[in-house]
């Protein structure tokens, strides 16, 4: 299937922000990533900044989509937190490079393209805050700081587009499973220990 040429300035643009920066990342590097003239490339993507807040708007966008079709209707807030952290994960270990780039260059945008991003943010954030609130209503979760140890959870699983190879020892299945152990510890419940993940 072919390549539209915006959708390859894109990619390049991803690939490029994830590994070199935003500030590192010249002009001149994503024409010839993307292969085009430095003098077309600005018809495919605006200015540098336009073209970073529209990839972090689309792959927010996606991730607050998914999340919220993945709680739809869900009242356990167990079971919740189960799936918001596999989504998570999962999300990070086959996007690394998209969620890198949303993860590390927010303070980068100019405060009108900002805003829209952060709100984006926010109302995925909310996704999980809701979520561990009910569950300390509900006497299911035991935590003082409820928003420290969100804080602190979604940077362990973000830290999983770092790290994460197909190549290891674990699927990414087992790597989520047991993120999603991690979370419910740091979330003052106690589950046993999967088969498979106690002898890595």
């Amino acid at each position: 299937m072919a390549v539209s040429t915006g959708e390859r300035v894109r990619r390049a643009a991803v690939k490029l922000f994830a590994t070199k920066g935003f500030h590192g990342t010249g002009i001149r590097d994503l024409a010839q990533a993307a292969k085009l003239s430095p003098a077309s490339l600005y018809h495919y993507m605006g200015t540098k900044e336009e073209l970073l807040a529209g990839i972090m708007r689309d792959c927010l966008r996606r991730l607050l989509d998914d999340a919220t079709d993945a709680v739809d209707g869900v009242a356990d807030p167990v079971e919740r937190i189960r799936r918001l952290v596999t989504l998570h994960v999962t999300a990070h270990a086959r996007q690394p490079n998209e969620t890198r780039v949303v993860d590390d260059h927010i303070d980068v945008l100019s405060p009108r393209l900002r805003r829209e991003v952060v709100q984006l943010r926010d109302a995925y954030e909310r996704l999980w805050s809701d979520t561990i609130e009910a569950g300390r209503k509900a006497g299911v979760f035991d935590t003082g700081q409820p928003a420290v140890t969100r804080i602190a959870v979604l940077d362990m699983c973000n830290g999983v587009a770092r790290w994460y190879s197909p190549r290891g020892a674990l699927t990414l299945r087992q790597v989520a499973d047991h993120h999603v152990e991690l979370t419910l510890r740091a979330l003052g419940v106690h589950t046993p220990a999967r088969c498979g993940l106690a002898n890595s």
